[in-house]
């Protein structure tokens, strides 16, 4: 374990990389794991079909800079896995490069997510902390990241990375994501 300026415990032997066919396996066994659990996954990007590899590749790295999007609505994304030491993927970060209206209440600059068998070992921290490096390295000084009410372990995950509660937004269909920004 390695401990950083906020006081926080990380895991060593964890690394962010960037999709490639080379972890092919290594994924689909990660997307198969989320859908087997029936639960919603996150972040968005890991709900595409990877079936067909390399157009999901074509599609994870097809809006990573402004002078690729092709929709005013959508802002750049960059997306990382998150690997064990043993090649295993574990988790999964989207980095909204900037923010519209809609990610500003309720989307954040980063959304991530644990693989369902691999919760509750530290894993969530870890990658919430490598991807804050990321989005500092790209010159943001603030980041907002969210959470439903009533997530504990994002919400733990959150404040033990700096987290500091700025607000809750309402979403049309009743439910509640508080807001909470990290200075970088």
């Amino acid at each position: 374990m390695e401990i950083y300026d906020r006081g926080a415990v990380f895991l060593r032997g964890l690394r962010l990389i960037q999709p490639s066919m080379e972890y092919r396996d290594a994924y689909l066994l990660f997307y198969e794991d989320w859908i087997r659990s029936g639960e919603d996954i996150v972040p968005w990007v890991v709900e595409k079909d990877p079936r067909d590899f390399q157009s999901f590749l074509d599609f994870l790295f097809s809006q990573d800079s402004e002078d690729k999007l092709t929709d005013s609505e959508w802002v750049p994304h960059s997306t990382y896995w998150l690997l064990d030491e043993e090649d295993q993927l574990v988790g999964a970060v989207n980095i909204r490069h900037r923010l519209n209206q809609h990610l500003l209440n309720r989307g954040g600059h980063i959304g991530y997510g644990i693989r369902p068998a691999f919760r509750r070992r530290g894993y969530a921290s870890t990658l919430l902390d490598q991807a804050l490096q990321i989005t500092r390295a790209m010159g943001l000084k603030e980041v907002l990241v969210v959470c439903d009410k009533g997530n504990i372990g994002s919400e733990k995950t959150i404040l033990k990375n700096g987290g500091i509660l700025d607000s809750e937004y309402i979403e049309e269909n009743g439910n509640v994501v508080k807001r909470f920004w990290i200075y970088l």
